[in-house]
């Protein structure tokens, strides 16, 4: 990866918190708690995934940061979002957890050594270095704002 496709990915983090802002800005009560597509989750369960999914991979990079191939903790996401606290309709906490989460990363990713984005840890599904997981969660923030989105038009009229 080079630098210009790290800063890419770095300020792809950092624009986050203010697109999932700016998306449920005005989004009362139903809006942010129905699942309006079937198998889907509800626009507050994804901005309070993204937070949490984002403070656990912003963990995870510190540990591989500071440790040889450490093994990376992993949790069940459908459970976590299934949580009461994680349907509930006030989004406050969430977005000053993630915004806090993406100051820190792209603070922590810009300072990083080029060749530290070689650093791997162990997950579940095998081993990841900082450079793949900078691509994926500067990628994974999108993809949920694309899942919103989709919830909020399958709204009926």
């Amino acid at each position: 990866m080079n630098s210009e496709e790290r800063d890419q990915y770095v300020t792809a983090l950092e624009a986050l918190t203010d697109q999932l802002a700016a998306i449920t800005a005005g989004l009362d009560r139903d809006d942010l708690t129905t699942p309006y597509l079937a198998g889907e989750w509800s626009v507050a369960q994804n901005v309070h995934h993204l937070a949490d999914s984002h403070a656990i991979a912003y963990v995870r990079c510190l540990m591989i940061a500071t440790q040889e191939r450490p093994a990376l903790p992993g949790y069940d996401v459908d459970a976590w979002a299934a949580l009461p606290a994680a349907a509930g309709p006030d989004l406050t906490g969430s977005l000053a957890l993630l915004r806090g989460v993406q100051s820190r990363w792209a603070a922590f990713f810009r300072a990083l050594p080029p060749a530290d984005l070689e650093r791997e840890g162990v997950g579940a599904r095998g081993a990841i270095s900082l450079g793949r997981m900078l691509q994926i969660y500067s990628g994974h923030g999108l993809a949920h704002i694309d899942q919103i989105q989709r919830t909020l038009a399958a709204k009926p009229a």
